[in-house]
């Protein structure tokens, strides 16, 4: 079968569609045949090798978190009638590898994938929307009239956040760049400012500040009311000590998602029940993952780049 693998760390042009054997679904998994996969930031800085410290791992190594299709087969111990059923899920805590034709996953990572929209569509929100919806209605769960500020409010995960803090109830500030403003207004923004021309002390206080950035946390930290919280949901690659160290202050809080079949559950419902909706920026062809990097290199892309391998 085909998946996308590196063999070095470097630049995007390492990245490349290679034959490697199929997989087995073995006890508890669930063999799916991937539709679509969506490419997440994070993955730049793991592939340019800044997080090979942390995420230590041998070479090659695939890339995506999360994934849809179909399941195709089932191992010992998983209900046979699965085999055929229209899914999505996300690779194992800390895994990558779903740009790949077949992907064997334990089944609870996997469940139905929303009616309402395209497997190429929900591609978009596996690892994204889990991870926001843990956050707003978990970690720090926000409700009518609280203050919410979203930074990085249009990339993959920031439009899940507006648009779910908005049928929360909260009244949604999102800094994002200025043509992506309509975006993120459309979507349920009641204030949208752009973040490169916005001095971050004049934007009031906010109960809750979720930081899709991972930088000048101290600076944002300044603007929760007493009480409130900093969610830091990304770090800053070049100065990874610091940032966890920030993290540690109080009034932050920070999570690595780790999502089952609860949290994927309660996602497709949000999904058809109209609370969620996936903001596609562009669809490639699996064997184009480098160019799908080198999109998020440049900068500017709102909402999920989706490869698609079927």
């Amino acid at each position: 079968m085909r998946a996308i693998r590196y063999d070095r760390y470097g630049p995007p042009e390492v990245l490349r569609p290679v034959d490697i054997p199929e997989p087995v679904a073995q006890r508890g998994q669930v063999l799916v045949r991937v539709h679509a996969a969506g490419v997440h930031p994070v993955e730049l800085d793991v592939r340019a090798g800044k997080l090979r410290r942390v995420l230590r791992g041998p070479l090659p190594r695939g890339i995506g978190a999360d994934f849809t299709g179909v399941i195709e087969a089932v191992g010992d111990g998983v209900d046979p009638a699965r085999a055929g059923e229209r899914a999505w899920g996300v690779m194992p805590h800390l895994t990558v590898g779903s740009t790949a034709e077949l992907v064997a996953v334990p089944a609870p990572l996997v469940t139905p994938a929303p009616a309402s929209i395209s497997l190429t569509e929900a591609a978009a929100l596996p690892a994204a929307g889990t991870t926001i919806l843990r956050a707003l209605t978990g970690k720090i769960p926000v409700g009518e009239g609280t203050r919410l500020l979203v930074r990085g409010a249009a990339g993959g995960a920031g439009v899940l956040a507006v648009q779910l803090g908005r049928k929360l109830g909260a009244h949604v500030t999102a800094l994002a760049r200025a043509e992506h403003l309509g975006l993120v207004s459309g979507l349920g923004a009641d204030v949208a400012l752009d973040y490169r021309t916005t001095e971050v002390a004049g934007l009031g206080t906010f109960d809750v500040v979720l930081d899709l950035v991972g930088k000048d946390f101290g600076a944002y930290r300044k603007v929760v009311k007493p009480g409130g919280r900093l969610i830091a949901l990304a770090m800053d690659p070049d100065h990874l000590v610091r940032s966890f160290v920030s993290t540690l202050r109080p009034g932050i809080v920070a999570f690595t998602n780790n999502p089952g079949t609860a949290e994927l559950t309660a996602l497709t419902r949000a999904v058809d029940d109209g609370v969620l909706r996936p903001v596609v920026a562009e669809v490639l062809a699996m064997q184009d993952a480098a160019q799908a990097h080198r999109r998020l290199e440049h900068g500017g892309v709102a909402g999920r780049i989706v490869l698609e391998l079927s």
